[in-house]
Parts: structure tokens; C-alpha cells; sequence
């Protein structure tokens, strides 16, 4: 049989092994919560990105189908086709407008970029913790450029 004290020895033992699994287990659970919920940010903002623009885009083709179905009713009056014609012009100049100056905003270095156009207003909405004003100031520069917006009717907006 074993000594009372080699067996208070291999009770110590492990007790201090099941201590230290314990402490190790606490050191790489934390690690994994950072890693993850630093990971989830940046999907985050991804997803928003991806998100904005699938639902922009559905948006926009049930407008599309809604308004080819007016042009090619029969029933539909020449001036309704007349209408819906130039409201299909107009939605798609508006989605062109909106391509080139989302990738012109990128191509000043910004990682993504999305604009949505008004008859009145403006929204750029830049993925950036924050912007300095020189970044505001390329993104104005940029919109002016290529619209006819005022200064007064551009929204830059920053997503992390």
C-alpha cells in the first residue's frame, strides 16, 4: 500500500494539474471571444455592405418588372406608357450615376462605398472608422465632379 503521504502527494498533484487545465481553459476561451468577436465586426460591416446593396438591387428590379408591365399592357394609356417609360430612363441613369460614383470613391483608396441618389439629395456611405476632412473633401470633390448636387444636399456617412 501506499504511504499517507505519497498518497496526500498524488492528491496535491493533481489537484494543481486540474488547476492549471482550468486556468489554461479560461486563457483560450478569452483568446477565442476576441478572435471571433473581432471577426464578427468586420462581417459585420461586409454583410452591411453586401446586404444594402442585394436589397437596393431587389428594389429595384421589382420596380423594373412593375414598370415594364405597364409599357406593355395593352390596357395601359399612352400617356401611363409615356410615363413609365421615362421613370424606367430615369431609375437607370440613376443606378448608372450610382455605379460610377461608387467606383470612383474607391478608386481614391476607400475599402467600400455605397451612394444612393435623390432628386434632392445625396448619401455616400464609406466604410471608415471615422474620415479626416481631406477624405470628406475627395468624396465631395468627386460627387460635385460628377452631379449637380450642392454641398448642402451630399450625406457622407462612416461604417466600421
Amino acid at each position: 500500500m501506499l504511504s499517507k503521504k505519497k498518497k496526500i502527494f498524488i492528491v496535491a498533484g493533481f489537484v494543481m494539474l486540474l488547476a492549471i487545465t482550468g486556468i489554461l481553459n479560461i486563457i483560450i476561451n478569452n483568446n477565442v471571444v476576441k478572435n471571433v468577436n473581432a471577426g464578427l465586426n468586420s462581417a459585420t460591416t461586409a454583410n452591411f455592405f453586401t446586404t444594402y446593396r442585394t436589397d437596393r438591387q431587389d428594389t429595384r428590379n421589382q420596380e423594373i418588372v412593375y414598370l415594364d408591365a405597364i409599357i406593355s399592357s395593352a390596357s395601359s394609356s399612352a400617356e401611363a406608357k409615356t410615363a413609365a417609360e421615362t421613370k424606367k430612363q430615369e431609375l437607370v441613369a440613376q443606378m448608372e450615376s450610382e455605379l460610377i460614383l461608387e467606383g470612383l470613391i474607391k478608386a481614391k483608396g476607400f475599402e467600400d462605398a455605397i451612394v444612393s441618389t435623390s432628386s434632392s439629395n445625396i448619401n455616400v456611405i464609406v466604410k471608415s472608422a471615422e474620415l479626416q476632412e481631406s477624405e470628406v473633401a475627395q468624396i465631395v470633390e468627386i460627387i460635385q465632379g460628377q452631379t449637380n448636387y450642392n454641398l448642402d444636399n451630399i450625406k457622407i456617412i462612416p461604417v466600421e
